[in-house]
C-alpha cells in the first residue's frame, strides 16, 4: 500500500514538473470570406432559394436534424459538396466507424483542394497524436488541439496538477462548409451520436443552417482557432514522421473505408432519403431571424465571475422572459439552489414550465445525476413539470427499438423552447460545468413555427420515451405510459439498489460546481 502511494505522488510530481511546449509561433489562419465563396457549389443553393423567394437576405434557413442517420448523412454530404473550406470544430472525435467515415469525406474534400481546418478538444485524445500528425501532413488539412493534456506525462495526474486549467473544457460543436452552410447543435462525433453503437443510442437534435448566420459560426471557430490554447498537432508532437509511414497508414486507412462499404450503417446512409434531398437541394427549411450565441474562447482561461464572456449571460434573460411557457431539453441539469428558485418563480408568475432530463437508468454520468437529484422535490413542489428519459429504447410512439440494435437509450440534446415563438439548440446544458467551466456554442432561432413545432411534438410523444414525475405522499414516484394505461413506480425505474444507493451517496458529496 505504501509502494502505490509513494508510486502515485511520484507520478504526481513529474506532472507538476512538466509543461507545454511553445505555442507563440502558431500561425493564424481565418475564415474564406463570405464573397469569396459565392461560385461555389453551396452558395448557389443559398442564392437559389433566396432568388426563388423561399429565403430573405439577411436571414437565416434553419432544417433540424433529430435523426442519427440524417446527421451523419448531413455533414457528410456538405464534406462531399464543399469547393475551399471546411471548418470542423468538437469536443469530442471518436476513431470508430462513424468518425472514421467522416475523416474518410474530409481527407477525400483534402485530395480535391479544399483546405480543412479540424480543432478538437484533448479530452478524448489520449494516444491519437500519431493519427493527428498524419492526417496533418496532408497540405490542407490542419489538426489543433485545444487546451492540451502535457505529453509525457501522466493525464489523471494532470487532473490534479492543473486543477482548474485541463478541468475547463472546450464543448463545442459546430461544422461549416465554404462560410455558406454549417451545422450547430450537441452532437459529437461518435458512433452513439448517430444511431451506429450497439449499446447506446443518443437522442440529440443539430441544426443546419445557411443565409446570414453562418459568417457567425465562422466567426467564433476563428477565434477559437487562433487563440493560444488551441496546438497545431505538430507543437505537440514536433518529431517528423517517414512519407513511406504516412503512405502505408493512408493506404491501411482506405483500405478500411473500403471495407465498410457493404456494412449495415453504410447501407442505411446511402439509402438515406435526407443524403438524396440534400444533393438534389431539396431539403425544407424554416425561415427566419437567427443569431448564434458563444462563450468566449478567453472563459476557459478568465476568472469565472467574468460573465461577460459567458454564453448563459445573454441567453438567460431570453428564457426567463417567457410569459407563458418555457421548455428546458437537458441531458445534465443541475439548477442549484438559485436555479431552483428561479424556475419555481416563473410557475408562480403563471409560466409553465417543462423540462426532460436523463433519469439515472439513462444517464452516463451518474454523479451529476446525484448533484441533480437534490434538486427534484422542490422542483415538483414548486410546480414545475419534470420528465426523465427511459433508458429502454423506443421510438417516439413507444415501440421498443431493441432489436434495431443499440440497447439503451439516453438523451442527448440540448435546447429550449420560449412562449413557442423562439428557440435555442446548441451544446449547452443547464448545469455548474456548461455555465461557468467549459465554453459551448447555439443558436438562437426566431422562427414561431420551428418552436411551435418542437413544442408539440414534445407534448405528443414525451410520455412514451419519458417518465413524468409526481409528488405522491412527499416522495417521488415515476409514472410511464405502458399501452394504453398508466404504470407507477415508486423507486428510480431500471435501476438496482446499488446504483440508486452510490448515487444517494454521491448526493452528499461536495464540489457541485465541477457537474
Amino acid at each position: 500500500m505504501i509502494n502505490k502511494i509513494l508510486l502515485t505522488l511520484f507520478i504526481t510530481l513529474l506532472a507538476a514538473c512538466a509543461s507545454l511546449p511553445d505555442n507563440a509561433q502558431q500561425e493564424p489562419s481565418y475564415a474564406i470570406d463570405k464573397a469569396s465563396t459565392m461560385d461555389t457549389r453551396l452558395a448557389a443553393v443559398v442564392m437559389k432559394r433566396e432568388q426563388a423567394g423561399m429565403g430573405v437576405p439577411g436571414e437565416t434557413g434553419i432544417h433540424l436534424l433529430d435523426s442519427g442517420h440524417d446527421a451523419f448523412v448531413a455533414r457528410a454530404v456538405l464534406a462531399q459538396k464543399a469547393d475551399k473550406t471546411l471548418d470542423v470544430q468538437y469536443y469530442l472525435y471518436h476513431h470508430d466507424l462513424s468518425g472514421k467515415i467522416l475523416l474518410a469525406q474530409l481527407l477525400d474534400a483534402a485530395d480535391r483542394g479544399v483546405r480543412v481546418r479540424l480543432l478538437v478538444d484533448d479530452m478524448d485524445l489520449a494516444k491519437a497524436d500519431i493519427a493527428g500528425v498524419m492526417i496533418d501532413d496532408h497540405p490542407n488539412f490542419e489538426v489543433r488541439v485545444w487546451n492540451p493534456f502535457i505529453r509525457g506525462s501522466n493525464r489523471s495526474a494532470q487532473f490534479v496538477t492543473r486543477f482548474g486549467s485541463v478541468t475547463r473544457r472546450m464543448h463545442n460543436k459546430s461544422f461549416t462548409a465554404d462560410n455558406q452552410i454549417a451545422i450547430v447543435g450537441g452532437r459529437n462525433i461518435g458512433n452513439e451520436y448517430f444511431g451506429a453503437d450497439p449499446d447506446v443510442s443518443f437522442r440529440d437534435l443539430d441544426a443546419i443552417l445557411i443565409g446570414a448566420v453562418v459568417k457567425q459560426v465562422s466567426g467564433s471557430f476563428d477565434q477559437y482557432w487562433n487563440h493560444k490554447l488551441a496546438y497545431p498537432i505538430t507543437t505537440l508532437h514536433p518529431e517528423k514522421l517517414k512519407k513511406q509511414t504516412i503512405q502505408d497508414k493512408r493506404q491501411e486507412f482506405d483500405a478500411y473505408i473500403e471495407s465498410q462499404q457493404q456494412s449495415i450503417y453504410a447501407d442505411i446512409l446511402a439509402s438515406s432519403d435526407l443524403a438524396a434531398k440534400l444533393q438534389s437541394d431539396e431539403i425544407d427549411y424554416q425561415w427566419g431571424r437567427a443569431e448564434i450565441f458563444a462563450d468566449s474562447p478567453d472563459k476557459t482561461e478568465a476568472d469565472r465571475d467574468r460573465t461577460d464572456l459567458h454564453l448563459i449571460t445573454k441567453l438567460a434573460p431570453i428564457l426567463l422572459s417567457a410569459e407563458k411557457e418555457l421548455l428546458i431539453v437537458s441531458p445534465y441539469f443541475v439548477p442549484g439552489k438559485q436555479g431552483t428558485k428561479t424556475l419555481t418563480s416563473l410557475v408562480d408568475k403563471g409560466v409553465i414550465v417543462k423540462i426532460l432530463t436523463n433519469s439515472l437508468a439513462s444517464n452516463d454520468v451518474e454523479v451529476v445525476h446525484a448533484g441533480y437529484s437534490r434538486y427534484r422535490k422542490d422542483l415538483l413542489k414548486g410546480g414545475v413539470q419534470l420528465y426523465e428519459m427511459n433508458s429502454v429504447l423506443k421510438d417516439i410512439n413507444g415501440a421498443s427499438k431493441a432489436k434495431l440494435g443499440s440497447s439503451k437509450s439516453s438523451l442527448h440534446a440540448k435546447y429550449f423552447v420560449i412562449d413557442r415563438n423562439k428557440s435555442f439548440v446548441g451544446s449547452l446544458n443547464l448545469d455548474p460545468r456548461s455555465v461557468k467551466e467549459n465554453t459551448e456554442i447555439g443558436v438562437m432561432v426566431y422562427n414561431k413555427k420551428i418552436s411551435r413545432d418542437i413544442a408539440e411534438y414534445f407534448d405528443t410523444h414525451i410520455m412514451n420515451i419519458a417518465y413524468k414525475l409526481k409528488l405522491q405522499d412527499g416522495n417521488i414516484v415515476w409514472t410511464q405510459k405502458i399501452d394504453a394505461g398508466i404504470v407507477v413506480s415508486e423507486i428510480e425505474p431500471n435501476t438496482n439498489f446499488w446504483q440508486r444507493l452510490k448515487v444517494s451517496v454521491m448526493s452528499y458529496l461536495p464540489g457541485e460546481s465541477q457537474l
